[in-house]
């Protein structure tokens, strides 16, 4: 291997010291100014949640509103036993009006159950379908009026049409029969001069209305597969688990061996993959509509309408020969260099079996990890749900008043109502006026900036922990004899007691980085209607640049917190020391980090092929388990997307640990061999392999 440069253009090497023995135990606090603004920070958040769980309401999120604002099916409220929500025109939900106000401009009640029947208030007001009828007009509604008041005033709807509910709401119950669109068990309705009408025009109108929804629909139809699947999906991500520990254990003892198999089972997966793809392309030949192009097609919500078309196997089967294509050239020819990763990965075995605890650590971060999110989304949800009610008049014809704020107590005798007789003072949305409403969109930003805070502050105290851990077994001249006891918890505590500032000063930084790109992506959704084609260039160029930086700060972080475990210095002088000693070893950086990063990525893709193909045979219904078989589901690839997922964060968690391992023997490597040359006064720290691999070793003193 090429020696790197040593010149000072990337600082200077470090110089012999005998005093130093590995991770220095002797050290100050770091970094104590940061330290003092993150309780700040921590204690301003925790205010920030009391309000919002003082002014919250979550029910508004998981409960329908009815158009006085009102919950339908929510304990305590008149409305606990009426749980559906009922609309009296849903054609009119088709109205750009849900776009911008994200309400039909319909009145919507509450009711106990969604109507199954047709039936019109002209044949109902004067005939014993009446009392059915009135259970879906406005409460406490009198047959005092002519038909034509009640329509105009919207007291009742004018036509019931059979519906079933859908995340408590009713829609029309439209399905297909015979090649004819239907709505409940017939075609048409009777009117009140007994003439028969085609409903066609009803369901087309409720197609319109449907296709406004059609987004919330599939939301619900995944949540309602996540509901019937969930223990599934949770015994898939155990799977995954026991996998990952288990090919971290055999890793230890058979890390050549394992690295090669692993090799070799990922080059399978895929061929077994190109394989069914293609005997999936190879049966739909000949089946009728299996030729229709993806792009004739368009998009569908139904997404298992693609897997019937023969150009979609056939584009899964070129993806994976290019992915298989890929693996095999990298192999041919980083083929030596693997050799050398392997090496790495087996004194990083080594070292992870003196400190085995280290492989549990991975929970306290994800435990610790799971409160951050917890915290976040609950204020979030708190912050999104303190609004008022607001209500705007609404009218199905040009009005000079719709769209204005009213009160629906005093609006039928308001002077509104006069100017739009049509119109209806109705629930439009929650918001407010007052100081706490406007600042609203400032607390959840800062929200989003503690959550981003705080989660990477849990990241950089695992990775110091870690580092620190590692690197006590690296500077043990005499492995193991020399390890200090429970090297993992005293890192810990050396990174609370010590660094606690330092670790909040890294975090602070990709933080502020994190929530600009989050600031741009906003900015940029706000920005896609625009023509502006010079906004559009500058605003991705802006996203490319903020994207770069935050994977550059984060390659820096993690180094600067291995020198923070090893040596006690503060951030700044951390982080320049770690890219000054990278640059002065580049290319042992390019080569040796990097390939243990694609090994490890091989890993992952083992696991996660293994067990997404076994929830794929599962939730298909290929194969069954016992006596038990995958539940009944709108889209069997929502619960295999979430195992899938699920398990390469799993497997991330684990190999985590291989990899900051890695890492912090190979800066420890590069110290040791600017810091020593193998003699008696000066030895050499690293192991028989490594001094092997790098045809050094450690000279016998000279005998007088």
């Amino acid at each position: 291997m090429v020696d790197e440069r040593k010149d000072g253009a990337y600082g200077t090497p470090q110089k012999y010291d005998p005093t130093f023995k590995g991770p220095i135990y002797n050290r100050g606090c770091t970094d104590v100014i940061c330290c003092v603004f993150l309780l700040l920070a921590i204690v301003g958040y925790v205010a920030v949640g009391i309000i919002a769980w003082t002014h919250g309401d979550p029910r508004k999120v998981i409960y329908p509103t009815d158009s006085r604002g009102e919950f339908c099916g929510q304990k305590g409220t008149k409305n606990e036993n009426k749980p559906f929500l009922f609309y009296f025109n849903i054609v009119n939900c088709a109205s750009p009006l849900v776009l911008l106000e994200f309400q039909c401009p319909t009145p919507q009640i509450c009711v106990e159950k969604c109507p199954d029947r047709y039936l019109t208030y002209l044949n109902a007001h004067r005939s014993q379908d009446f009392e059915y009828y009135k259970q879906f007009c406005v409460p406490g509604f009198q047959n005092n009026k002519g038909v034509a008041e009640v329509l105009r005033d919207g007291d009742c709807p004018a036509v019931l049409t059979p519906s079933k509910p859908l995340a408590q709401r009713c829609f029309p119950d439209i399905h297909s029969h015979k090649g004819v669109l239907m709505v409940g068990n017939e075609t048409t309705y009777e009117d009140g001069h007994g003439f028969r009408k085609n409903i066609t025009e009803l369901v087309e109108g409720a197609k319109k209305a449907n296709g406004v929804l059609e987004a919330r629909q599939l939301a619900m139809r995944i949540f309602e597969d996540y509901t019937v699947s969930w223990y599934w999906i949770i015994i898939g991500l155990v799977i995954a688990m026991v996998l990952s520990l288990l090919f971290i254990v055999l890793l230890r003892f058979l890390a050549g061996i394992m690295v090669w198999v692993m090799i070799v089972m990922v080059i399978l997966v895929l061929g077994y993959g190109i394989f069914h793809c293609y005997m999936e392309y190879a049966r739909l030949r000949g089946e009728a509509g299996s030729d229709i192009s993806l792009v004739d097609l368009g998009f569908q919500t139904d997404l298992r309408v693609y897997l019937h078309l023969r150009q979609t196997w056939m584009a899964f089967m070129i993806i994976l020969s290019i992915l298989e294509v890929i693996i095999i050239l990298l192999l041919v020819f980083l083929r030596k260099r693997i050799l050398i990763a392997i090496a790495l990965i087996k004194e990083a075995s080594r070292a992870v079996g003196y400190v085995m605890c280290s492989l549990l650590y991975p929970l306290v971060t994800f435990f610790l990890l799971c409160l951050c999110i917890a915290y976040w989304a609950s204020t979030a949800i708190f912050l999104s749900t303190s609004n008022e009610a607001v209500y705007k008049i609404f009218n199905d014809t040009a009005c000079s008043v719709a769209g204005k704020t009213c009160n629906p107590e005093t609006f039928p005798s308001s002077n509104e109502s006069r100017l739009c007789p049509g119109a209806h003072c109705q629930f439009a949305f929650y918001g407010g006026e007052s100081t706490y409403h406007r600042a609203l969109l400032g607390l959840q930003i800062f929200n989003a900036f503690m959550f981003f805070w705080l989660a990477n502050f849990v990241l950089a105290l695992g990775q110091v922990t870690l580092a620190g851990a590692f690197a006590s077994y690296y500077w043990a001249l005499n492995k193991p004899d020399d390890l200090p006891a429970f090297p993992l918890f005293s890192a810990f505590g050396r990174a609370l007691r010590y660094h606690t500032g330092s670790l909040a000063f890294g975090s602070l930084i990709l933080a502020i980085v994190q929530i600009i790109r989050v600031i741009l992506e906003y900015l940029d959704q706000r920005l896609k209607a625009a023509e502006n084609k010079f906004a559009k260039f500058l605003m991705t160029c802006l996203k490319c640049c903020f994207w770069c930086l935050e994977k550059f700060i984060r390659f820096l972080n993690r180094n600067a917190y291995i020198m923070i475990a090893i040596y006690g210095t503060n951030f700044c002088t951390s982080a320049r020391n770690a890219f000054f000693l990278l640059m002065r070893n580049i290319i042992r950086v390019a080569v040796l980090d990097k390939v243990t990063d694609f090994l490890f990525l091989l890993g992952k893709l083992l696991i996660v092929g293994s067990v997404g193909i076994l929830a794929f045979f599962f939730f298909t219904h290929r194969i069954r388990i016992v006596q038990d078989t995958a539940p009944p589901l709108n889209y069997y690839w929502v619960p295999i997307l979430t195992v899938i997922i699920g398990s390469y964060l799993i497997a991330h968690g684990f190999f985590s640990v291989y990899g900051m391992c890695v890492d912090t023997l190979f800066l420890c490597f590069l110290e040791d061999l600017e810091r020593n040359d193998g003699t008696a006064e000066r030895p050499y720290f690293m192991s028989l392999t490594l001094k092997k691999l790098l045809n050094k070793a450690n000279k016998k003193p000279v005998e007088s």
